[in-house]
């Protein structure tokens, strides 16, 4: 059986941190030869199929991302790409966050940084018990396998794992 990573915000070279058979990269410029298609994930869905990857890898990306947006009605477009992450993921998948985050300077000092993460972001918003980001409509339920600091409290590695609700949580 094959296995397929996706990479989101892979500039010109996905990554494939699973080791998986197949990889494919979302960016903003599209290059079908190195298997990258086209996709403004801010406000466009990742052009995939449901439950298409074994794993999603974001490295240096999601900080990238508008937590919040009018056009002209207000969008959450963070919790929009982590219900695409949850959507493309096969049950059991695996999302991997590679991002600069509080207190490190490196979350703040670049312009294009409009999302900072910290070590809560994940556990409270997206997992699958406090589930706080399901008020901004995410519908997912990822289980946090492992968290850590990585380059001196530089950037937060967050790994979670797609799980499916049993009825007490829906």
């Amino acid at each position: 059986m094959t296995t397929r990573a996706l990479d989101i915000g892979c500039g010109n070279t996905p990554k494939n941190p699973f080791s998986m058979d197949e990889v494919c990269g979302v960016d903003i410029r599209e290059d079908i030869d190195a298997k990258i298609f086209q996709a403004n994930l801010a406000v466009d869905p990742i052009p995939f199929a449901d439950e298409f990857f074994d794993g999603v890898s974001a490295f240096d990306f999601i900080e990238h991302v508008p937590r919040v947006i009018y056009m002209p009605q207000r969008r959450f477009c963070f919790v929009e790409l982590m219900n695409e992450i949850y959507r493309v993921l096969k049950p059991g998948g695996t999302f991997l966050s590679f991002t600069p985050a509080f207190p490190a300077s490196a979350a703040w000092r670049d312009p294009t940084h409009v999302n900072i993460i910290t070590e809560e972001t994940f556990p409270l918003y997206f997992d699958d018990k406090n589930r706080m980001a399901s008020m901004y409509g995410f519908d997912g339920y990822f289980q946090i396998t492992g968290q850590r600091w990585h380059e001196n409290k530089i950037h937060l590695i967050t790994e979670m794992t797609k799980v499916i609700p049993s009825d007490n949580l829906a």
